[in-house]
C-alpha cells in the first residue's frame, strides 16, 4: 500500500485518548497504534472481559504502552454518565467515537431507543457532550466519529428517529451512520462559531474484516448468514489494520480540517486514507441542528459552552 500509513502517525507522547469499542477490530488497532506512538489510551468497552483481554493484547505487542481499560456501555445513558464522571485525567486530546453495531434485529437500549440509533449516535452524542469541558480545555484536541459508506442508504427521519413506524435493519444502520456525519457537521459548526480550536472530523473504514459483519447473524442464530459474512470478509475485505488508517489519519495527521470525512482511497472500499465522498444530506445545516436539538432532548445532555443561535 502506498500513501499515508501507521508509520506516519506523529509522536503522541503526553497526549490522552479515549477510544470506544477498543476491544476488537478497528478500535483495537486504533488504540494500539496510538499507544505505540506514546499516547495514554483509555479503552472504553462494554465487556469487562473483552476490554481486559484487549489491554493485555496491546501490552503484549507494545510492552511500554500506557493503556487503561474502563467499562462503557453506550446503550445505557446512566453508564455513559458514570464513565464521564469517572474520567480523572486533566485533559482529553483525542476522543475516538468508534464503537458501533450494524444491521441488528430490532431491539431497544436500556433507555428505550432503537439499538442502532441509540448506540451508534445517541450514546456517542452524550459521551462527547459530557467530556466536552475536557476537550475544550485541551489545546489541539480532536473528536473523530467513525461513520460508514452505508450512510448513503438513507437520510435520517427526524420524525421517526427510533424506526417505530417501520424497521428495516440496513436502513436503520444507514440512518445511524448519517446521524454520525450530521453530528460532526453540527459539532464542527458550533466549535467554529465559539472560536474553539477543537477539530471535529469523521472517518470510515471502507470494507474491513471485523466482527461487526457477523454480529447480527449471531444474534439471529443464523449460521448460514454468519458463514456468508465470514466468507465475504476473507475474499473482499481489507484487514482491520488497513481499515483503522482513516480513523488514525483523522485523529493525528497535521492539517485535518473540521467536518472532513476520511476514507480509503480506492472507490471508498480499501487503500490509503483520503478525502471521501459523502451524501449531500450529511452537510445540511438545518438537519444537523434539528438532530442536535432532538439528541439533547432524548439524552438530557446539553453542550454547555456551545450554545449558538
Amino acid at each position: 500500500m502506498t500513501g499515508w500509513n501507521a508509520s506516519d502517525i506523529p509522536d503522541q507522547s503526553g497526549r490522552t485518548a479515549v477510544v470506544t469499542g477498543a476491544n476488537s477490530g478497528i478500535g483495537l488497532v486504533t488504540a494500539r497504534e496510538l499507544a505505540r506512538r506514546g499516547a495514554r489510551v483509555i479503552l472504553a468497552c462494554r465487556s469487562e472481559a473483552r476490554g481486559k483481554e484487549a489491554e493485555s493484547r496491546i501490552l503484549g505487542e507494545v510492552p511500554d504502552a500506557q493503556v487503561e481499560f474502563r467499562v462503557l456501555d453506550l446503550g445505557d445513558l446512566t453508564a455513559v454518565r458514570d464513565f464521564a464522571a469517572g474520567y480523572a485525567h486533566e485533559g482529553l486530546d483525542l476522543l475516538i467515537n468508534n464503537a458501533g453495531v450494524m444491521a441488528l434485529p430490532y431491539a431497544r437500549t436500556a433507555d428505550g431507543f432503537e439499538t442502532q440509533f441509540g448506540v451508534n449516535h445517541l450514546g456517542h452524542f452524550a459521551l462527547t457532550g459530557l467530556l466536552l469541558p475536557k476537550l475544550l480545555a485541551t489545546a489541539g484536541a480532536r473528536v473523530v466519529s467513525v461513520s460508514s459508506g452505508f450512510h448513503a442508504l438513507s437520510n435520517i427521519d427526524i420524525g421517526d428517529l427510533n424506526s417505530e413506524r417501520k424497521y428495516r435493519r440496513w436502513i436503520a444502520y444507514g440512518r445511524s451512520k448519517t446521524a454520525n456525519l450530521l453530528f460532526i457537521h453540527e459539532l464542527a459548526r458550533r466549535l467554529g462559531t465559539v472560536g474553539s480550536d477543537v477539530v471535529a472530523a469523521a472517518a470510515h473504514p471502507g470494507y474491513a474484516s471485523t466482527n461487526l459483519q457477523t454480529a447480527g447473524a449471531k444474534i439471529e442464530g443464523s449460521r448460514l448468514k454468519e458463514r456468508a459474512a465470514e466468507l465475504g470478509n476473507r475474499i473482499f475485505a481489507q484487514s482491520a489494520e488497513a481499515g483503522a488508517l482513516p480513523t488514525l489519519y483523522a485523529a493525528t495527521a497535521p492539517g485535518v480540517r473540521p467536518d472532513s470525512f476520511t476514507g480509503p482511497k480506492l472507490q471508498g472500499w480499501r487503500g490509503a486514507p483520503t478525502k471521501s465522498w459523502r451524501a449531500a444530506w450529511t452537510l445540511n445545516d438545518v438537519a444537523g441542528e434539528r438532530l442536535w436539538v432532538a439528541s439533547e432532548q432524548l439524552t438530557g445532555v446539553t453542550y454547555e459552552g456551545l450554545k449558538v443561535s
